[in-house]
């Protein structure tokens, strides 16, 4: 009897991740912390968070704050539009079961509020 592979239920999840600074992290001398775009696959958002949390942390960084935006599919239903490149990096993420850092984009000063989507007045 051949043996059929089970459709995998891992999806990939948009993650935006805020680091500290932390020695040997890589970030430029007078940068703050960085903002990461992350793509990591996972069975839920739960479990994307954790692994990517946990390679961060590998990597000599000091990941603070996470947030989610949801899985292509939850994206594109929102009305968000999703270029070609940023499908294939999900793709890879989900075929190597991996976490990708899709861009890094290093503070200055101080570090945004997590809490803080409003605009000042």
């Amino acid at each position: 009897m051949a043996e059929t592979k089970k459709p995998s239920k891992q999806q990939v999840y948009t993650l935006v991740v805020q680091i500290g600074r932390k020695a040997g992290d890589g970030l430029p001398k007078k940068a703050t912390g960085a903002g990461l775009v992350v793509y990591a696959s996972g069975i839920d958002e739960a479990e994307a968070v954790r692994e990517t949390v946990a390679i961060l942390k590998q990597a000599d960084t000091a990941p603070l704050d996470v947030t989610g935006y949801g899985t292509l599919e939850e994206r594109l239903a929102d009305g968000q539009e999703i270029d070609d490149e940023e499908r294939a990096l999900m793709q890879r993420a989900l075929e190597e079961n991996a976490v990708i850092v899709a861009q890094v984009e290093p503070y200055y000063g101080d570090l945004p509020d997590p809490g803080d989507d409003e605009e000042p007045l």
